[in-house]
């Protein structure tokens, strides 16, 4: 298991008291679609952390790798003036993670998470797990109860 996923499992059981199991796959889950390739699901069940920012302040968005997210509905959600994605050096020392490997979930800062209602109709979602080469499957209702995540159409 990569280092960051190790320290991703830790920081879920001693925050939340959850123990997840990290499929690796060496070969990278960069997009969705591979992510869905790779655990063998449907692309609507992987949950991809995105990182934005809104007016100067940072958000992590979980959307389903089937859709992708409306910078202006977000803005609208937000009530912002201007929604982009983040930059990436400003995401690893914000949130703690880099891009790829964002978990929905135990953040450096205490930022607000929302979810994208679809993920909420599926069983089980797939999630970053620290690293690009992880993920995690997880119920979609304990992932917003455990990153106190706001549903919002994305």
């Amino acid at each position: 298991m990569h280092r960051r996923a190790r320290e991703f499992t830790e920081l879920a059981r001693e925050r939340h008291d959850l123990d997840l199991t990290v499929e690796s796959f060496p070969e990278g889950t960069e997009t969705a679609a591979d992510a869905a390739d790779a655990v063998g699901c449907e692309v609507g069940q992987i949950a991809s952390s995105l990182v934005f920012d809104a007016d100067g302040d940072l958000v992590v968005v979980v959307t389903s790798g089937a859709n992708r997210v409306s910078e202006s509905r977000l803005e609208s959600h937000l009530d912002a003036e201007d929604v982009a994605m983040a930059d990436p050096d400003e995401i690893r020392s914000v949130v703690g993670w880099s891009i790829g490997g964002v978990p929905p979930f135990c953040h450096d800062a205490d930022l607000p998470v929302y979810i994208d209602e679809s993920l909420l109709g599926y069983e089980t979602v797939w999630a970053a797990a620290g690293a690009p080469t992880g993920v995690f499957s997880i119920d979609p209702q304990t992932l917003r109860d455990v990153a106190d995540a706001t549903p919002i159409e994305v």
